[in-house]
């Protein structure tokens, strides 16, 4: 795993030599090139000026902000250089929080931090030990390609993780979704809904999360390359039903898909006749 990020969690007077790693590994995630439908070239990706409309090499590229139409500002590489942040290399963690403060909506990127080097390891993992046992995420600041951004920092089991958070002027607010005015709930329809819930709660870890469409679409590209003919599977248009009758027909379809309880056979069955006979002789003997 290569780091992407080299440099220091600090909280306090304490320093600890991190390494930042990406979370999510985008080698999963199936992408497409563009081609030329006559010949099936490669299309290639030319950057233009609009101005003069001749091609721009790269070094010749420069970053402007615009500040009125048509006017900008150009912001060269050792300008940004000059710009010594502390959260450039350092992640100096502000404070303290539980998790339950801050809305899923600003949750933006995971990723991992590790120490940098052996030395590193004993106060990272203190750290990890603390977060997890005090169930506290710290908040701090780091500037991750070219800008800064907020993070927290939470234990993830002997390890540590850190969330980029979205700043909350970054949200918008849901009452901005149109028809939430409030309506009144149906007392009958809640309790039905709320027993429909309750009988499909379990743990995540038992959920099917699986990319159904990416393992379809590479199942698709591999049929492709076979030369194999594909065959698509209409789904069957389900009847329209009135909620409540939805409801109560979804409980006892629920009801009837949890698994009963194991019976005893074979050798459980003998196991337990020979614990039950052991018990017996002992209430015996300590009955005579």
């Amino acid at each position: 795993m290569r780091a992407i990020w080299k440099g220091h969690i600090r909280f306090s007077l304490v320093t600890i030599p991190v390494r930042i790693y990406n979370a999510v590994d985008t080698d999963q995630t199936i992408r497409f090139n563009q081609l030329h439908k006559e010949d099936n070239g490669p299309i290639g990706y030319e950057k233009k000026c609009k101005k003069c409309n001749k091609p721009v090499p790269s070094e010749d590229i420069v970053k402007g902000y615009p500040y009125e139409p048509d006017r900008y500002v150009i912001v060269e590489k050792e300008d940004l250089d000059k710009l010594k942040l502390k959260s450039t290399k350092i992640i100096e963690i502000e404070g303290f929080i539980d998790a339950k403060d801050v809305h899923p909506t600003l949750y933006e990127s995971p990723y991992y931090a590790g120490p940098d080097g052996p030395v590193a390891v004993k106060a990272y993992s203190l750290l990890a030990a603390t977060l997890k046992d005090t169930k506290k995420m710290g908040i701090g600041k780091v500037v991750l390609r070219d800008r800064e951004d907020v993070v927290m920092i939470a234990p993830q089991e002997n390890g540590i993780c850190l969330y980029k958070l979205r700043s909350p002027k970054e949200v918008r607010d849901i009452k901005e979704v149109p028809q939430l005015d409030g309506k009144d709930i149906d007392k009958k329809q809640l309790e039905l809904a709320r027993n429909l819930v309750e009988s499909m709660t379990t743990s995540l870890n038992k959920l099917d999360l699986k990319d159904r469409y990416n393992d379809a679409l590479r199942e698709l590209i591999e049929a492709k390359i076979e030369g194999k003919h594909i065959v698509e599977v209409e789904e069957e248009a389900k009847p329209v039903v009135d909620i409540m009758t939805a409801l109560k027909q979804s409980i006892e379809q629920a009801k009837s898909q949890r698994k009963p309880m194991e019976k005893a056979t074979g050798e459980k069955k003998k196991m337990a006749a020979k614990t039950n006979g052991k018990e017996a002789k002992g209430k015996k003997v300590k009955a005579a």
